[in-house]
């Protein structure tokens, strides 16, 4: 064979099997990354959470978003900061990285954002089904609730197979139509209604303040999506600025949508309907405003919102996997794969995706997210103030009060789940320690003693 023939066959043997990290530089717009942040946000947020948050908070649930929103204000100061000084594709993992080094810290909490993303993930995909089937006219108890979520994940796997130019743009035409229909929505919910006060009968359930705090915190699910922003830094053009004007421009943009939602679904339905309808609350709302045409639009705008942010979290949080394979902070199998460990790490994304949509309902679903992500939010700021703050300019107060935040949020959701579902408190606490034993095995295989890297 001659030298040129060899050469040709190395190159392409190389294509088939690169096991590296692959990011493409400038591949994407401040524009795409606004809009693959608010796909998962919106998608998450008010579709499922509205029923969720007025079964623990009572009539007051619109303000619970908007207490939520203060909060991840206050958090999202430290992504924002670290995102100017450090972009990167790995995002939060690479912001712990800096913070903790190599080491257990790092690991533990990076893998519980990975977790709380895939659970967004199958939080999507059954609020897809949930909605799906309200066509149909069947209840949200089918088995074809997973069934249909499952099918989702499947589509949004071979989108993310096809590169970042068209999940950019089908992540960003489906943020464009979802943002300005929810807007409909919310306009046209607030303008029909007599009023913007919520019928509230002598049964329904008192708002409480340990209530309030712990759907403030579940909340803080439909806000958290910004964090997928962080993992487009080696791809977005102008990282160092652009990173940070993306998570706040997501950030605006949910909060007015959240409002807007939150006060029209109050306006037609009384506090008991959605509870009831928790699942599938906004296509409950848009019945008694424009009968079967309403629903049918609500229904079709979530589904176009759950599939967007399905497309975006996957694209997010696949990245964000396979740097902790590139830092040999998580054990990595090809398992007879071709490709790089982008690939791999999306297939292991989607089948984890797969089996939470296949196996737990909404609210479970919902209340492993916030446990996990809260415990990494908390370690972000805490590694910042105490290793970055002087170095990346961080404000000490808004640290400390993000950390106080978190933790006071996390104290009352436990307290609340303590008292009606125990059972998910019991698989955090076993999930977290699954995932520190198996990192601290991995890690002091390969690296024996641990020590901070400064």
């Amino acid at each position: 064979m001659s030298n040129s023939k060899q050469k040709e066959a190395d190159a392409k043997d190389h294509s088939q099997h690169d096991r590296t990290t692959q990011y493409e530089l400038n591949s994407l717009s401040l524009t795409g990354a606004v809009s693959l942040g608010t796909g998962v946000m919106i998608g998450a947020g008010i579709f499922a959470l509205t029923g969720q948050m007025a079964e623990m908070t009572g009539p007051l649930f619109p303000l619970a978003f908007l207490a939520s929103a203060v909060i991840v204000a206050f958090s999202a100061y430290s992504y924002i900061k670290m995102s100017n000084a450090y972009p990167s594709a790995g995002g939060i993992a690479m912001y712990l990285e800096k913070a903790y080094g190599k080491t257990l810290p790092t690991a533990f909490n990076a893998l519980l954002m990975y977790f709380s993303m895939v659970i967004a993930q199958s939080f999507l995909a059954r609020t897809f089904g949930a909605y799906t089937l309200q066509l149909f006219d069947i209840n949200d108890t089918s088995v074809l609730v997973p069934i249909l979520g499952v099918s989702l994940l499947l589509m949004a796997f071979l989108i993310n197979l096809s590169g970042n130019r068209l999940i950019e743009g089908v992540a960003s035409f489906m943020a464009i139509v979802k943002i300005g229909g929810i807007i409909l929505f919310g306009l046209v919910g607030i303008m029909a209604a007599d009023s913007v006060e919520m019928e509230v009968s002598v049964n329904a359930p008192d708002g409480t303040l340990s209530g309030f705090l712990a759907a403030t915190a579940l909340g803080i699910l439909a806000f958290k999506g910004f964090t997928t922003i962080t993992n487009s830094g080696s791809e977005l053009k102008d990282p160092h600025r652009n990173v940070g004007r993306a998570i706040i421009i997501s950030i605006l943009f949910c909060v007015v949508i959240y409002a807007l939602v939150g006060f029209a679904v109050a306006s037609n339905l009384s506090l008991e309907e959605i509870i009831r309808t928790r699942n599938y609350s906004l296509a409950a709302a848009a019945r008694p405003v424009a009968g079967d045409y309403g629903l049918w639009f609500t229904v079709i705008l979530a589904i176009i919102a759950t599939a967007g942010g399905i497309i975006a979290s996957i694209f997010a949080v696949s990245r964000m996997l396979a740097m902790l394979t590139e830092m040999n902070l998580v054990p990595h199998s090809h398992f007879g794969m071709p490709g790089s460990i982008q690939k791999h790490t999306l297939v292991y994304t989607v089948v984890l995706g797969l089996i939470l949509t296949a196996f737990f309902d909404l609210s479970r679903i919902a209340a492993l997210g916030i446990v996990f992500y809260l415990v990494m939010d908390i370690a972000v700021h805490w590694g910042i103030l105490r290793y970055l703050r002087r170095e990346i300019n961080a404000n000490a107060c808004i640290l400390v009060t993000a950390i106080i935040f978190d933790i006071v949020v996390l104290g009352a959701f436990l307290m609340v789940k303590a008292s009606t579902d125990v059972l998910i408190i019991y698989v955090s606490v076993i999930g977290m320690i699954l995932i520190f034993i198996s990192e601290r095995l991995f890690l002091w295989k390969n690296y024996g003693v641990e020590e901070r890297q400064s």
